[in-house]
């Protein structure tokens, strides 16, 4: 806990060095997260609400409140402090957990992934330790490692690039048979002295980041990036969309996997969709999970290890 609050402590530091501002943003909102795997808390308010809604969704991450202050004009912020996602409890997950997340204008995802690497290896200092930074095209990485193109390959040769590992394949999706070999094939085999910030995914896995099309005739990627310190996933960052018709057609795409999935759809943030529409300056954001640097920093594969109180104890 003390190492923790010196993290916190340089954590902050390094952000009032570079002149990126502090800020809090709400943890309930009238809408909630769309995104089709993951699932949000709610809360039902019994005070006066003015006619809006009763019931709050817990934010699984200050992103769309800390999107509308860059759209009023705010400039480079970051936001410290915890956040909520429904049936994530294990090793290394706790249903509530410390988010740093932080917004650079100007600055595409390749650039966060750099300054990434600085704010991680700044806690891996604490315990004297500091690792490389090493930056990859998903294509690459798939290609090199697995002998196959992520972009262009069929479902069946994907299938079939896991090899001895036996899953069900009901409700499955060209995007999770790439999800299970990341997880299953890839991350198992990198590097624990090695930050790797694997970049440009497949334009299906865009989630909020923009797609760009090299003209050279291959498919759009999403400009986004990962970071992973060995096995551990740490931090996920887009150069971030701006149109906000198609971050609205996104939402409505995420609630009609929802649909199929007889999943709760939550309310779309129309607030958020303003702000875009408004204009969000070209930027960069990045979230990274505290409690999985902790992780990293002490060498556990046990997310209990580095909080006070997990889910099972609290």
């Amino acid at each position: 806990m003390k190492l923790r609050a010196t993290l916190n402590a340089r954590i902050r530091g390094f952000f009032a060095d570079r002149d990126v501002v502090e800020v809090e943003t709400p943890v309930m909102s009238v809408a909630g997260n769309t995104e089709p795997n993951i699932d949000s808390f709610t809360t039902d308010f019994s005070g006066r609400s003015d006619g809006g809604p009763r019931t709050r969704w817990l934010r699984t991450s200050p992103e769309y409140p800390l999107k509308r202050l860059l759209a009023a004009g705010f400039g480079d912020c970051y936001e410290l402090g915890r956040v909520f996602r429904n049936g994530e409890a294990g090793a290394r997950h706790n249903p509530e957990f410390t988010m740093l997340e932080w917004y650079r204008v100007g600055w595409d995802h390749r650039q966060l992934a750099q300054e990434t690497a600085e704010v991680i290896n700044l806690g891996l200092a604490l315990v004297g330790r500091q690792v490389p930074l090493v930056q990859v095209r998903y294509r690459d990485l798939y290609h090199d490692r697995l002998g196959l193109d992520p972009l262009t390959a069929s479902e069946e040769t994907l299938r079939n690039a896991l090899g001895d590992v036996v899953l069900d394949p009901t409700g499955l999706v060209r995007d999770d048979w790439l999800d299970l070999l990341m997880t299953h094939r890839l991350q198992p085999g990198f590097n624990d002295e090695t930050m790797l910030a694997v970049h440009d995914y497949p334009a299906t896995q865009c989630a909020l980041a923009r797609l760009r099309d090299d003209g050279d005739g291959s498919p759009p990627v999403a400009e986004r990036f990962e970071l992973y310190l060995g096995p551990l996933e740490l931090a996920n960052g887009y150069h971030e969309l701006t149109d906000a018709a198609e971050q609205s057609a996104r939402f409505q795409r995420d609630g009609r996997i929802r649909q199929t999935r007889a999943d709760r759809i939550p309310p779309t943030d129309q607030r958020l969709l303003a702000a875009l529409e408004a204009g969000l300056p070209d930027c960069a954001g990045v979230a990274l999970g505290v409690d999985r640097l902790m992780m990293a920093m002490l060498r556990t594969d046990r997310i209990a290890d580095v909080i006070a109180f997990d889910f099972f104890r609290a």
